[in-house]
């Protein structure tokens, strides 16, 4: 016991008399574990805003698109035609046992005018079940009814962004803004839901009844035609069923034949969204491994200047050899030396990435999340990196001879 505190004590003043050394020794572990826990905070920091983003979008989402027109053997895009209609959305809702609600919407961007404030915004035409499609919620006012799609009513419910645009600091409800010129009346105010997965604004919007977005606003080639429709399933588990019921109930309305193309497109939201998810979780854990190759890079370093300490210290060696210190108290020395330089770097590596983190946070405005777990992984990664490549000096310098380390000049 008394042999090795004396070792530890050893090993400790070593290290105090080369400060120098020391310090720059553990340069590749501070930068190691600073680069880790940046990355890592910034990867997770990432995965966090898109989940919340996902969130925001609405759970158990799916989205029918309209069809694809072919002209002259050029085939356009998804939703070039219209093959959709406001029946077929009651029908999914009503038909699909895994389909909570379904809302069809008509959608285009207008001019909004409120006195001499205006704004250019997407205006939807839609049903009174958007909000439970959408997972959205009223800050003020109220949804339009089944009483005002009947009676195609100039109401409208606006978005946060509309709102601050188009009146500052002012009450909205009840007041009259002009779409396309149309008078409407604000009836309601949604919570704010901020940005999508692709950036764009979801409180730039304007809702208003699906039938006097036909009849007043848009219009339609034929009357009931819709752009889309947001489906919600009953549950996370219920989607492919739902996406199955509505592929085929769509064929069967739409009366395509069994070798025929679908006039329409059934996208699960969701699972696009947890793709963007796994993308990003991807993305941190590529970060982190890229900061760990600096790691491995500080571990070299200790181990070459270890080495070197043991050819200097050869003679120092040798004098502790002969006074009876034993192979183990020579290794343990070095080894210590090793996890002490690998310890402190990780330490002081831990405080520069966590002020580094708050840095990109500041001055960049990334979202980063300091993980407890990977404070302690990386504090146990330097631990580790100074057990390995610490032992071979170690090794290497208890198997000198005690007369030869005598004899070294």
């Amino acid at each position: 016991m008394i042999g090795s505190v004396s070792t530890v004590r050893i090993s400790f003043r070593a290290l105090w008399v080369n400060k120098m050394r020391s310090f720059l020794t553990m340069l590749g572990i501070i930068i190691g574990v600073g680069a880790v826990i940046t990355m890592i905070a910034v990867g997770k920091g990432t995965s966090e805003q898109v989940s919340k983003q996902i969130a925001t979008v609405g759970s158990n989402m799916i989205i029918v698109l309209p069809g694809s027109t072919t002209a002259g053997g050029v085939r356009g895009g998804m939703g070039t035609q219209m093959t959709l209609t406001r029946d077929d959305a009651e029908a999914i809702e009503r038909e699909c046992s895994a389909v909570l609600y379904a809302a069809p919407i008509l959608s285009g961007v207008a001019q909004i005018v409120y006195g001499n404030q205006n704004w250019a915004t997407s205006v939807q035409g839609t049903a009174t079940n958007i909000l439970a499609v959408r997972d959205l919620s009223l800050t003020a006012g109220r949804n339009f009814t089944d009483q005002d799609i009947r009676n195609s009513t100039k109401v409208c419910i606006l978005g946060q962004t509309v709102v601050n645009m188009l009146f500052g600091g002012m009450e909205p409800i009840n007041q009259t803004v002009r779409i396309k010129k149309v008078p409407f009346m604000v009836i309601g105010v949604l919570e704010s839901k901020g940005q999508s997965v692709i950036g764009r604004d979801q409180d730039d919007v304007i809702y208003i009844p699906l039938t006097t977005a036909q009849k007043r606003i848009f219009g339609t080639t034929f009357p009931g035609m819709v752009h889309t429709i947001a489906v919600k399933a009953r549950s996370a588990e219920d989607l492919s069923r739902a996406e199955e019921q509505i592929t085929q109930l769509l064929r069967q309305r739409h009366r395509i034949g069994p070798k025929q193309e679908d006039d329409f497109s059934v996208r699960n939201l969701t699972q696009m969204l947890e793709l963007a998810q796994q993308a990003a979780k991807a993305m941190a854990l590529l970060l982190a491994a890229i900061a760990s190759i600096s790691l491995l890079v500080g571990g070299i370093g200790i181990m070459n200047i270890m080495l070197v300490s043991v050819t200097e210290r050869t003679r120092e060696i040798g004098i502790r050899m002969a006074v009876g210190a034993k192979t183990w108290d020579i290794r343990l020395q070095f080894i210590i030396e090793a996890i002490t330089l690998s310890l402190i770097g990780g330490m002081i590596g831990i405080i520069l990435g966590i002020i580094a983190s708050q840095l990109l946070s500041y001055f960049a405005g990334l979202t980063t999340i300091i993980s407890p777990l990977a404070v302690i992984l990386a504090v146990g990664f330097s631990g580790l990196v100074g057990v390995f490549f610490g032992f071979y000096p170690a090794y290497k310098a208890s198997l000198l001879n005690p007369i030869d380390a005598l004899r070294y000049e």
